[in-house]
């Protein structure tokens, strides 16, 4: 395959049923470790709230405990969803946390709550300019970041952070200011992967060289539930399809055990909903992984990977994301990144 295609996870630090808040934090640490052992890229984990089955609300702090728990790869939000925050802020946690882990940060920021407005209540946000405040609390975050000394105040920790931002997307709209703003651009194809194509060349027609960085540099989200054998796959992917339709008919709850049969046993508006939403996704063997991962990235040529795959048995969590590093590097697509 030409070209190299970087491979990156994404974990959305899954409450198990049955398990604690701690249990899920001790498995994110077991799992980026592994993650580093493979040689992903980096290790992102995004910021939910008011989600029974997602434990990183706390985002910078999980990444500090990821942080701790590894040495080499580099770790971040995928994201922050910045309307919930005063700019300030997240610059000092992150700053803190480049402080920690020097040279390893990434901050994705998107722009849509991550929630509802009982949840953006309940954070204190005054949320009358909406989404439209996004570009300019960036602008703003990233002059933090610069020391700029025309801000009122400087970032203590914050202030010249040697961090990678990027903004995240389901839409156009990310792509836009990413081009416009020069960053770097995700696209949340593994669960909205409607608009990917579309956003993605209007990010590399318009992209406008910055400071950070001066080529278009395109991620995308990638669902992979690989095992040795395909019935197995298709097991324990039946754990992240009870969580969407669980999320989509307002029962949220946290990740259920695989479900002999699921996907077979439900009605056809459910079936459609999920293929929908799980389009971007690979089940399967390593054989199929490679075939599907493939083809995604002759499709999108994009410059990485961040593979994600909600599953219960940590065991095969860990397999699955084996099996998807093996299968990117059969087709040449990923070079592992070496541990310090």
């Amino acid at each position: 395959m030409a070209g190299m295609t970087h491979l990156s996870l994404l974990d959305l630090v899954p409450v198990r049923e049955g398990d604690s808040i701690a249990a899920a934090m001790a498995n994110a640490t077991e799992l980026a470790a592994h993650a580093e052992t493979l040689g992903y890229h980096r290790y992102w984990v995004a910021e939910h709230h008011g989600m029974p089955g997602i434990a990183s609300a706390a985002t910078a702090v999980v990444l500090a405990h990821i942080g701790h728990a590894t040495s080499s790869i580099r770790i971040g939000a995928g994201g922050i969803m910045l309307p919930n925050h005063a700019p300030l802020l997240i610059a000092e946690q992150f700053g803190t946390l480049d402080a920690l882990f020097p040279g390893r940060i990434d901050l994705g920021l998107g722009r849509a709550p991550g929630s509802d407005q009982r949840v953006a209540q309940a954070i204190r946000r005054n949320l009358a300019g909406g989404p439209d405040e996004f570009p300019r609390d960036v602008m703003e975050l990233q002059a933090y970041f610069a020391g700029d000394e025309r801000q009122a105040i400087q970032a203590t920790p914050g202030s010249r952070a040697n961090i990678d931002m990027w903004i995240l997307g389901s839409s156009l709209y990310g792509a836009q200011l990413a081009a416009a703003l020069g960053l770097p651009y995700a696209f949340a194809s593994h669960f909205a992967p409607a608009a990917l194509d579309d956003a993605i060349a209007i990010y590399r027609r318009d992209f406008r060289p910055s400071a950070q960085l001066k080529y278009p540099y395109v991620a995308a989200g990638y669902n992979v539930f690989a095992a040795d054998d395909a019935e197995e796959a298709t097991l324990i992917a039946s754990s992240m399809q009870q969580a969407f339709v669980r999320l989509r008919t307002g029962r949220p709850g946290k990740l259920q055990p695989p479900e002999p049969g699921y996907y077979d046993s439900l009605p056809m508006q459910a079936q459609a909903m999920l293929a929908d939403v799980l389009s971007v996704s690979s089940i399967g063997t390593q054989e199929n992984v490679e075939r599907d991962l493939a083809a995604f990235i002759r499709r999108t040529q994009v410059d990485e990977v961040i593979v994600t795959g909600q599953i219960f048995d940590t065991q095969a969590r860990k397999r699955s994301f084996e099996i998807a590093m093996a299968a990117a590097q059969a087709i040449g697509a990923h070079a592992p990144v070496p541990a310090l």
